[in-house]
């Protein structure tokens, strides 16, 4: 049976990924955009690449830690992909079509 610790950071490994696919789509409906929603776009990507980036290295925590360590890393992980999943919500619904 799989340790808790590996199935974690499978199920963030698919949330980074699902993200990522995320940020490209809005990147690419950027591209299309008149130039004042270009700026809008490219801030809000910005804000997502930043969030992305904080998930990558909070994983990469993870992923280092010991099987002792990882679960007070955990506590502070949680609280991190809420975050950036609020984050993510909240500028995927202001680019709904």
């Amino acid at each position: 049976m799989p340790d808790k610790k590996k199935l974690y950071e499978q199920k963030i490994a698919a949330q980074l990924a699902e993200w990522r696919a995320d940020i490209d789509k809005l990147q690419a409906r950027a591209k299309g955009a008149s130039a004042d929603a270009k700026l809008k776009y490219a801030k809000q990507i910005d804000k997502l690449e930043l969030k992305y980036g904080e998930g990558k290295l909070k994983l990469k925590e993870i992923a280092e830690s010991t099987e002792e360590a990882w679960e007070s890393i955990k506590d502070g992980a949680d609280s991190l992909w809420d975050t950036i999943r609020s984050t993510f919500a909240e500028i995927k619904d202001k680019f709904k079509d």
